[in-house]
């Protein structure tokens, strides 16, 4: 196997995918709305963001599993996105996701996408329903970073050979941990942080910036 040449690393929610999938679980709930809200200010730090996300899955409590394929079905991969993972493979690049969303969806979406490896929290399931506790350690803006790194280690690819991208709080830490920390789609703490803003909101754009 040849070895890789670098390393692109991005948020789920809102990066690879246009949507939200909490907020998308919420729905099912009846508590998008309030979700939603919860969302915002985690992605705009005003929250811890582990503290915010045990709160907004408490309120998942109670959804059915078979809400996984209607949540699915709502997904929109962002424009681009195709265009990225293809351009990446092409130089000989991997394309990692990680992301304080969920394995139930991401497991899906991100094969899908031509994502080469990915991780993300998970939900407990008691009876074919979500209990409303994360399971498992949460994968907040330290482990998005650490991910990165691990993944860089185990490729061989040098820190500078990674780009890492993302629109919220709980990305910085793996902006600033890669050699290229991109800002889309992003809040403004997360715009004056990174090396350099991407926009419109088309990931074909990042094209450009690989080595």
């Amino acid at each position: 196997m040849t070895a890789a040449r670098f390393l692109v690393v991005l948020d789920a929610d809102s990066t690879l995918i246009r949507n939200e999938v909490i907020e998308l679980l919420a729905d099912e709930a009846g508590r998008g709305a309030e979700v939603q809200a919860a969302t915002e200010a985690a992605m705009r730090g005003e929250v811890d963001f582990a503290t915010s996300l045990r709160s907004r899955v408490e309120a998942l409590r109670g959804v059915p599993t078979s809400a996984f394929d209607r949540v699915l079905s709502r997904i929109e991969p962002t424009p681009g996105v195709h265009d990225l993972v293809a351009a990446v493979h092409e130089r000989r690049g991997v394309v990692g996701v990680v992301s304080g969303g969920f394995h139930e969806i991401l497991d899906s979406v991100a094969p899908a996408l031509g994502v080469d490896r990915w991780r993300a929290n998970r939900l407990e399931v008691v009876d074919d329903a979500l209990t409303g506790l994360v399971d498992g350690e949460i994968v907040d803006a330290e482990a998005k970073a650490a991910s990165l790194r691990q993944w860089a280690q185990e490729l061989g690819v040098p820190a500078h050979a990674t780009i890492a991208i993302g629109d919220g709080a709980n990305d910085l830490r793996m902006m600033a941990a890669a050699g290229l920390g991109l800002a889309f789609n992003a809040k403004p703490a997360v715009r004056a942080a990174a090396s350099l803003v991407v926009g419109p909101q088309d990931l074909s754009q990042v094209v450009a910036l690989l080595p």
